[in-house]
């Protein structure tokens, strides 16, 4: 880009990139950012002079929504453009109690290669800056209000952009920016486990989901390619640190496939790896891809699976589906193309 992209950037940096001199106006542009000022003009504490010199050499956002698309169960997706022509796609979600939650990508593609997901199909077109990772937040923001959430469950592996992460965090949950409680952040990873024990000793102190599906070592070896250097004994060693270090109960979750790991063994085989660990199961039956070789489960294969692991006694969610109209639900994500 021609211009410098001020999201994503803290007061210092904003100072230095643009050759500041009083060191006060970073905090000052900072908090107009995040005040979801869209326009230098409209930063009003600023002299004409400084607004029209950042006007010349910046701009707030480096990306625009291309697409917004409504389901009628009132999830929102936006597609977004970023500045070299690749696309994301980030999801608003609001449960029954009506709390917003921004489900946000953190790379545009992914290099997982998880054999029921559309973004694993993309393969890895790059990381997300941590500003772009904040403009699907601001976005969201803007369509839909107030959020109370944000997870990064969207198009990517977020522990293979952890520190673009961690600086859209501490951005994010500042006193100047957004102010969101790091309670209310959650990192969803498919288990690569030096990061999730980085994540546990260097922080910051989120909410960790890790994508299992299954805890049978040779059919997640298959579907899910991660497996091969990321043991199921050593993954479950690395989620127990995490809850002992953090004293934040780990999430696990299933994406249910029909006849692939919804029986008693695989029940069974989930029982075990769960117990002794301070975990939540969140299960989500599969949402159809046209392109890809599973089936969605029926009502009593989802039933009776989470009757046998309530019955070990373990904390179970079986997860409401939602923006499938509009293919913004879990795993359907999916454009990265470049603008023809």
């Amino acid at each position: 880009m021609n211009k410098i992209p001020l999201t994503g950037l803290t007061p210092s940096e904003i100072v230095e990139q643009l050759s500041i001199p009083q060191s006060f106006r970073g905090k000052q542009i900072f908090k107009w950012i995040y005040s979801h000022v869209k326009d230098f003009s409209g930063m009003t504490n600023l002299s004409k002079e400084l607004r029209d010199s950042l006007a010349e050499k910046a701009v707030i956002r480096s990306s625009s929504v291309n697409q917004v698309l409504k389901d009628p169960d009132g999830t929102i997706k936006l597609q977004i453009k970023l500045h070299d022509g690749l696309f994301i796609e980030t999801v608003l979600l609001t449960d029954k109690n009506n709390r917003k939650t921004a489900c946000v990508s953190c790379q545009a593609g992914c290099a997982m290669k998880c054999a029921f997901c559309q973004t694993g199909t993309l393969g890895l077109a790059r990381n997300l800056t941590a500003g772009e990772i904040i403009e699907q937040f601001m976005y969201l923001e803007e369509e839909a209000g107030t959020l109370d959430n944000i997870v990064f469950m969207g198009m990517g592996e977020p522990m293979m952009n952890l520190e673009g992460i961690r600086k859209a965090i501490a951005i994010l949950s500042s006193d100047e920016g957004r102010n969101l409680s790091t309670r209310r952040i959650t990192l969803s990873t498919c288990g690569i486990i030096e990061k999730i024990y980085d994540l546990a000793d260097n922080g910051p102190a989120i909410r960790l989901a890790v994508s299992l599906t299954t805890a049978d070592p040779e059919l997640r070896e298959r579907i899910m390619p991660v497996q091969k250097g990321n043991p199921l004994p050593e993954l479950r060693k690395a989620i127990a640190y995490y809850a002992n270090k953090t004293g934040r109960r780990v999430t696990l979750e299933a994406a249910l496939l029909h006849g692939q790991n919804t029986s008693p063994e695989s029940a069974k085989r989930m029982i075990d790896f769960a117990k002794g660990i301070d975990v939540n199961i969140n299960l989500i039956p599969w949402n159809p891809i046209d392109t890809l070789p599973f089936e969605e489960p029926d009502s009593k294969e989802c039933k009776n699976f989470v009757t046998a692991l309530e019955n070990a006694g373990l904390n179970v969610t079986l997860r409401t589906r939602r923006g499938r109209t509009i293919k913004g639900a879990c795993g359907q994500l999916g454009k990265t193309t470049t603008e023809q």
